[in-house]
């Protein structure tokens, strides 16, 4: 029963494990990482393009990705300004002008846009391609392994993890709100309760949650919760500023496992150096976590 999470675990496992710390072997890596979601997203958007009643199955995807991602927001917000009100956070300062959001926006695009080049490539139905998906499987491993060494490199040890306590706190909330997100969007969308829950788990690592969706459910709930997530960070990315300067943990618990890397700048800037640390924090125990609770929903 609980097969797929050993083999989503083996290779997160192995990956943290390896003692790398050669700067040009770490850099080798996470190009490397880069290039694989790039790839495997491409896959995804290829299986896509074989399901059967393809014009009726993008009509469920869009359905699945507007309540899923809605009800996952909605119990997010509403535990952490809970949070924010009982603890309230120092007030924060903003520390430079912000990214540019119209570049952020294009760098999350990208990637859906890769996936819509995998799902045209898919529709000339060339035989060679109905072995996307094993090749999906077998990069999804390799990508794992890299991802471990990446989370390895970020230098977070127990101590610095447990001893963040709003990082840790913010986290913790995130996890608890989003399970009842889940269920309620599984009982909208008449799915199993076990889909929605894995659909929630996500926690804004589309680039990881819809290639293991895609293995555990298929094309259509894969690239649902693909763009779950790609939604949720993108609408994150745009309350940053407007939340931060009152509901600070708010403000970082939206971002999800993404408060360590991509949203990292915008939550810098806009709240000032003191929240990094709680959002690297938070954003490591999100990316730790997203996998382990996809896989385990999944089995």
């Amino acid at each position: 029963m609980y097969s797929g999470l050993l083999i989503i675990l083996i290779p997160l496992v192995a990956g943290y494990l390896l003692p790398v710390r050669r700067p040009g072997i770490l850099k080798a890596a996470n190009y490397a990482l880069t290039r694989m979601v790039y790839i495997i997203l491409l896959f995804m958007g290829v299986s896509l393009a074989f399901v059967d009643n393809l014009t009726a199955n993008l009509m469920v995807i869009v359905r699945i990705t507007l309540i899923c991602a809605l009800c996952i927001l909605v119990c997010n917000f509403l535990a952490l300004r809970l949070f924010d009100r009982i603890v309230p956070s120092p007030a924060a300062h903003a520390s430079g002008p912000l990214p540019s959001r119209l570049h952020m926006l294009l760098d999350s695009l990208k990637m859906c846009g890769v996936v819509i080049a995998g799902f045209l490539i898919g529709l000339t139905h060339w035989p060679v391609l109905q072995n996307a998906t094993r090749a999906g499987e077998y990069a999804l491993l390799l990508l794992l392994l890299l991802v471990g060494i990446q989370l390895r490199a970020s230098g977070m040890n127990l101590r610095q993890i447990l001893f963040n306590r709003q990082g840790v706190t913010v986290a913790a909330i995130v996890l608890v709100s989003s399970l009842p997100a889940g269920i309620l969007a599984a009982l909208l969308l008449g799915l199993p309760v076990k889909t929605g829950l894995a659909l929630s788990s996500g926690f804004g690592w589309y680039s990881l949650s819809g290639i293991l969706m895609t293995n555990a459910f298929g094309p259509v709930i894969g690239n649902s919760a693909f763009l779950v997530d790609l939604l949720r960070e993108l609408i994150s990315m745009m309350l940053i500023p407007l939340l931060i300067r009152r509901y600070r943990s708010t403000a970082l618990g939206l971002c999800g496992a993404t408060s360590m890397d991509f949203t990292l700048p915008v939550l810098q800037r806009a709240g000032g150096s003191g929240i990094v640390p709680a959002a690297i924090v938070h954003g490591f125990i999100m990316s730790l976590l997203a996998p382990i609770m996809i896989a385990f929903f999944s089995a």
